[in-house]
């Protein structure tokens, strides 16, 4: 039981890493293309300013909860696919440096150099989170003793690189919906359109991806034996056509939601068919890391979970009072300093 409430908790805070931190890596992916010059770029990057290190909590969260709770799944995990999770790291670290340090010297040459270092630390680990993720829904292959024999161009096959495509389509798209949010003026005329163009492409790819888990993977394998786990996503799919209504209505917070469940939606597809599995073998499914055979003992995860239970509202609630703290800073001068 206890196993089974950590795996829960293990996929929603990778949904809540994603809802927050995916409208940051879409607009620091958006940022050479969409920028038609510094005073355009400045106001996308303040448009994330205040929450871009907080959002990362969450990812930091849910690499804890995978230390603390599955060590064995995290031994094999940061040893399968260490070389993507080392470059998202550096991605994200470069990403910080560039937010912190582009303002510091006004010169065309400085901040293009530091907006270069963005748009490669968003779009690297968007793309990247989505390889991984698709890799871990096909099963990675390692053996018995959770070696992995494989390398870095066998992660990157058409299965992973079209979940590494549908995650920056759901981040650019969640990207342009914040900024829309945000900005007044052009700009905000110009994400909407963008955040509409982005509809496509976005259900074509998840579609495509859908279609392709079917003979990919077995994810499906539980929702045909538990026909609850259909309106997962059921809910993906009205919260993604509802973010498009809402978008032609420019009712553009609402449409920014309708996009956030989306990703949490598709988020928990993933992991709900996954379960009991963290980290299915390719090779043989006896060699697969589980929410059993990898779990910590009962008393640690009993004591974790009343750890859990009193801090993560206290940060839920903290991390609100951010948003709604920063709900005007765009315009009323505050970080101007981005």
């Amino acid at each position: 039981m206890l196993e089974t409430i950590w795996f829960i908790l293990w996929g929603v805070l990778w949904a809540v890493y994603f809802l927050l931190d995916g409208f940051d890596l879409g607009i620091g992916s958006m940022l050479p293309f969409f920028g038609k010059n510094q005073d355009d770029r400045g106001e996308m990057i303040r448009a994330m300013g205040p929450h871009w290190d907080g959002n990362e909590v969450w990812l930091i969260t849910a690499g804890g909860v995978t230390f603390a709770a599955f060590p064995g799944t995290y031994a094999v995990m940061f040893s399968a696919l260490y070389s993507p999770l080392l470059i998202i790291l550096f991605g994200l670290i470069f990403r910080g440096v560039a937010m912190e340090f582009r303002h510091q010297i006004h010169s065309p040459g400085w901040r293009g150099m530091w907006d270069a270092f963005l748009f490669l630390g968003s779009v690297i680990p968007a793309v990247l989170f989505g390889v991984a993720f698709a890799n871990i829904f096909q099963g990675i292959a390692i053996d018995g003793a959770g070696v992995y024999r494989g390398t870095l161009l066998s992660l990157l096959n058409p299965y992973g690189l079209l979940g590494g495509a549908l995650f920056l389509l759901l981040f650019l798209h969640h990207g342009a919906l914040w900024l829309a949010a945000k900005a007044r003026g052009d700009l905000q005329a110009r994400a909407g359109r963008t955040a509409a163009a982005l509809w496509i492409p976005l259900t074509l790819a998840a579609v495509a991806f859908l279609v392709y888990t079917w003979f990919a993977t077995k994810l499906y394998d539980n929702y045909l034996g538990a026909p609850v786990l259909w309106l997962i996503p059921a809910v993906a799919v009205a919260a993604l056509f509802a973010a498009r209504i809402f978008t032609a209505g420019k009712a553009w917070w609402t449409a920014w939601f309708a996009s956030g469940l989306t990703i949490v939606a598709c988020t928990l597809f993933g992991v709900a068919g996954l379960f009991p599995n963290l980290l299915p073998s390719s090779l043989d499914p006896a060699f697969s890391m589980t929410a059993f055979n990898s779990a910590s003992s009962p008393l640690t995860l009993k004591i974790m979970l009343g750890v859990a239970l009193t801090m993560v509202p206290i940060v839920i609630v903290y991390q609100a009072w951010c948003y709604l703290f920063f709900k005007d800073h765009l315009h009323d001068g505050k970080n101007a300093g981005y």
